[in-house]
């Protein structure tokens, strides 16, 4: 007969036979004092790319830890610039602002008024303002290549890009301009309005990449000297210009369905990535703001069983896996900005508590409520099996999340390290969203 000592420990001592529970109880970093964060931040300071995912892109504790690794990053480890899973022309604007650039914004709030695009909220909050405010201050009274840069990696805003590479180029040739909006008028014919371009191409209309293809080399073989004579207005006239050319590519692709059209837009944010780098110089060193599914490497997940990769697999590849450092994040329940499907209005939308079995509910059994860990060599053996990884995008129902949002994933090859945040709320967004 069991004592009535036995009776209430037995649960736990179920639990601690566990090796994945024991291997974690020894290898929680506490961050409810946030300044034992560098004992990730140390380990992160080697590479070249440090990768800070999110398992939404609406919970505001992500992007608050998120602008905290990249502060200590930035100020003592030698990165100098964040590259996000945003817009490349809306992201640019920021830049000018927290460079002191001409032409830019007055305040931080008129800078992330660019991000106009749905879904607003992601990047026009308040976490963000924060963040752009603290880049501004940093880089006050630093010459020009201490400044550190602010950048987008995305290509929705396909239109927006259209016409800035228009405008700009015929600022400097009036020629090469009209060529290129005749050039581009194979596109904006369509009103900004990607659906009606693609039900034109799918009843057999011509595509319009090999246009798109030609204002890029007409970019770089008619305007090669500003290159020489303003190399920052030069990288930025050709990255618009490459965003036309990959989002006609990436929205193309779907029409073929399967994984080309994610892949489109995955090399895009590479290739910006890789850019950024060689512009940046030798011994640049970046942050990249992206989903979960993104950074993870996606070797790790049954992202590649369908064929899909992401900029963490692709980084690793590149640069080799010593240079890379992912931190993915987590949440076991709270509550989420998302839209019902995708244009919608945004909603304040409950978390439910994490599936059983899945790498959240396991996660939620450790204390404290806020803490980080470091997925180093003795993790491998011990979480060798797939397991189920919470992942929300813009677009969210929580009735079929158990269904929908969980990704399969080889936890400790995944990350380098991860952030776990039991109880998550939403982000601030600014404006009218």
């Amino acid at each position: 007969m069991y004592s009535v000592l036995t009776f209430f420990l037995f649960p736990l001592l179920l639990l601690t036979s566990d090796p994945r529970t024991e291997l974690l109880q020894r290898s929680i970093i506490s961050l409810e004092n946030p300044e034992n964060l560098v004992q990730i931040t140390d380990r992160a300071a080697d590479a070249r790319i440090v990768l800070l995912g999110e398992a939404t892109h609406g919970t505001s504790e992500f992007y608050v830890w998120r602008d905290r690794i990249s502060r200590e990053l930035i100020e003592n480890k030698g990165f100098n610039f964040i590259l996000v899973e945003g817009d490349w022309s809306s992201a640019y604007r920021v830049n000018r602002y927290i460079r002191q650039l001409p032409g830019a914004p007055a305040t931080a709030a008129e800078a992330l008024e660019g991000f106009n695009r749905w879904p607003q909220w992601m990047w026009n909050n308040r976490e963000v303002l924060d963040m752009v405010e603290w880049l501004r201050s940093y880089n006050d009274g630093k010459s020009a290549g201490e400044k550190v840069g602010f950048y987008g990696m995305d290509m929705y805003a396909m239109w927006e890009s259209i016409g800035q590479v228009t405008a700009k180029a015929g600022q400097h040739d009036s020629r090469i301009g009209n060529r290129l909006q005749a050039k581009y008028e194979c596109l904006t014919r369509f009103g900004e309005d990607h659906r009606a371009y693609l039900e034109s191409v799918a009843r057999g209309g011509q595509h319009c990449g090999n246009n798109a293809e030609n204002a890029l080399a007409l970019i770089r073989e008619g305007m090669g000297g500003l290159a020489e004579s303003d190399p920052a207005a030069w990288f930025n006239l050709e990255q618009q210009a490459l965003v036309v050319r990959n989002a006609e590519r990436h929205y193309r692709a779907m029409l073929s369905g399967g994984a080309g059209s994610w892949n489109e837009r995955v090399d895009h944010f590479k290739a910006t990535l890789n850019r950024m780098l060689e512009f940046k110089g030798e011994g640049s060193k970046g942050i990249v703001w992206a989903h979960n599914t993104h950074v993870g490497d996606a070797r790790a997940t049954d992202m590649a069983g369908a064929g899909m990769r992401n900029i963490g697999q692709l980084s690793r590849q590149k640069y080799g896996a010593e240079q890379v450092f992912s931190i993915g994040f987590g949440t076991y329940e709270g509550q989420v900005l998302a839209g019902r499907q995708w244009g919608d209005q945004m909603q304040v939308m409950d978390i439910p508590p994490a599936a059983n079995g899945s790498l959240e509910a396991l996660l939620n059994t450790m204390s404290p409520d806020v803490f980080a860990v470091h997925l180093g060599e003795d993790f491998a053996g011990v979480f060798s099996d797939p397991i189920g990884h919470r992942a929300i995008g813009v677009t969210y129902n929580p009735v079929t999340e158990a269904r929908q949002n969980y990704v399969s994933t080889v936890w400790p090859q995944r990350y380098d390290a991860f952030i776990f945040i039991k109880n998550t709320g939403v982000l601030e967004a600014l404006g009218e969203q």
